[in-house]
């Protein structure tokens, strides 16, 4: 009897398999996949398979336990969905990049040591980088080649970590780690580049906006949220990263609110909501490592929404600034239905599954009387609102109309985030189903009446202050300098100076 069938292993020969299908095959291979990958996994037994010996080192490619699993489960719905949203591309290679880079992130999640983790995080990094260059756009190459490169530094920080710990006797099993030592170091910088962790974030923000209209659903799923499962795994527990987390809160939502550009709008509040789970990870008690993963499944679903939204709108009117939108929720009704289902969720109202993953954290912050990091993550969570759910909107569908031509994209657009909606709302609906995956039991209750009331005052007095203060929102043709203008420059000054030489 197979006791286990690692879901990468589907993944890369599906993307080898599309290769040589075409029509209705296509199209099978590319639902078929995630959905057995899926399936594999429900049928997985606990424990580690996969082990080989490589110079006198225990590789393990399939640790199979509560933590990696809740992760796989996640990464392979979202990948069904992504690919539903983009069944109407006629080229294969975006699939190909897509289904490459989901079964890395899969190939991470199960690694049982830090060398198998390296490999599948590295492959990570140069599949996902195609579904930028494939963008289109005139900064598409540009941008991909500086994601690249930001990433490949973050290896190596992550590679010399491992050698240093390895050959200090921390061996290469991948646990919980020292919170001390160089070794230990360098890997928590190369998770922290990876979950997008002011300064080094900026290539989030500099690089998604420019991807393919269905490659930023995937490249919003798995590089940050492969990083919060490495810190749930290894740093738990690491006060550094209660501090850390707040600031990404708060830094993310700051540039949301300036922001112009649609989608980089959204890829800041990646970096926001990383941030609540970096957060929780700091924090350590079972209760916030819940929030931190169950924050990170919902996320992965509503972000994936939005994004699917915001790509919608990019498709069929080709602006990808909100100054130049509006009146859409005349001609496009239903992508700004399941959008708001989404931009509800990110803002935790209460039904939705942000509202039961987020309050995770918040109140893991309560309970061990980190009372200014519950503030200003209540107070993210208020400027959340404000950017994706009122601002953004508005501006997008419900500003002034500028008589754009457009309509709703291809069905199989709107199914995919259909999908992502519901399940948005059956998990807001029926919270266990995602609280009893976690890797802790879960005795919380979100829906309790001073929670209830707590949050619902929140967001009527937030929603006050934007109805106040409207003309003060709207969004206006401006750029925001960020911290990648210093490696731009610096680039640009190296290649200066070695003409000179």
């Amino acid at each position: 009897m197979i006791e286990w069938i690692h879901p990468t292993a589907l993944f890369f020969l599906a993307a080898v398999l599309l290769l040589f299908v075409k029509g209705t095959a296509k199209q099978i291979v590319l639902l078929a996949t995630p959905v057995l990958g899926f399936l594999c996994l429900l049928i997985a037994s606990e424990g580690n398979h996969g082990t080989m010996t490589f110079m006198g080192q225990q590789l393990v490619f399939g640790r199979v336990d509560r933590l990696s699993l809740v992760f796989g489960y996640v990464f392979t719905i979202i990948t069904l969905i992504g690919m539903i949203y983009s069944l109407h591309l006629k080229q294969a290679r975006e699939h190909i990049a897509a289904f490459l880079y989901a079964g890395s992130a899969l190939g991470a999640t199960f690694a049982g040591d830090l060398f198998t983790l390296f490999l599948f995080w590295e492959i990570m990094a140069f599949t996902s980088v195609f579904l930028i260059f494939f963008g289109g756009y005139k900064a598409s190459s540009a941008a991909g080649m500086r994601y690249l490169l930001v990433h490949i530094a973050g290896g190596l920080c992550l590679l010399g970590g491992i050698v240093i710990h390895a050959a200090g006797g921390g061996g290469i099993a991948f646990n919980a780690l020292p919170h001390t030592g160089l070794g230990p170091t360098l890997i928590l910088i190369g998770f922290l580049l990876n979950a997008a962790a002011p300064p080094l974030h900026a290539w989030l923000a500099d690089a998604y906006p420019e991807a393919t209209i269905t490659g930023i659903v995937f490249l919003s799923a798995f590089t940050t949220k492969t990083a919060v499962y490495v810190l749930v795994r290894g740093f738990a527990g690491t006060e550094v990263l209660i501090y850390l987390g707040v600031l990404m809160a708060l830094y993310g939502v700051v540039y949301a609110m300036l922001e112009n550009n649609i989608r980089r709008l959204l890829a800041y509040h990646i970096i926001s909501q990383v941030g609540f789970m970096v957060a929780a990870v700091g924090i350590g008690t079972e209760l916030a490592l819940n929030g931190a993963v169950a924050h990170a499944y919902a996320h992965i679903i509503y972000k994936g929404l939005l994004m699917m939204g915001m790509s919608s709108v990019v498709f069929m009117t080709g602006k990808r600034k909100a100054s130049e939108l509006g009146g859409l929720y005349r001609t496009m009704p239903l992508t700004f239905l399941l959008f708001m289902i989404g931009g509800f969720s990110i803002s935790g109202v209460p039904l939705l599954s942000g509202f039961i993953s987020k309050s995770m954290v918040i109140s893991a912050a309560a309970e061990t009387k980190q009372s200014w990091a519950f503030l200003l993550l209540t107070l993210a969570s208020a400027g959340t609102f404000i950017s994706t759910t009122l601002k953004l909107p508005y501006a997008v569908f419900l500003g002034d109309d500028k008589k754009i031509a457009a309509t709703d994209p291809p069905k199989n657009m709107l199914l995919g985030m259909g999908l992502a909606a519901f399940l948005c709302i059956l998990l807001g609906l029926w919270p266990g189903l995602l609280y009893r995956l976690l890797p802790f039991p879960v005795e919380y209750h979100p829906y309790s009446v001073g929670h209830l009331v707590e949050s619902l005052q929140i967001l009527c007095a937030t929603a006050l202050v934007f109805i106040f203060f409207l003309p003060k929102f709207r969004s206006e043709n401006t750029i925001s300098l960020d911290t990648d203008w210093f490696y731009r420059k610096g680039a640009a000054a190296f290649v200066w100076l070695s003409k000179l030489l």
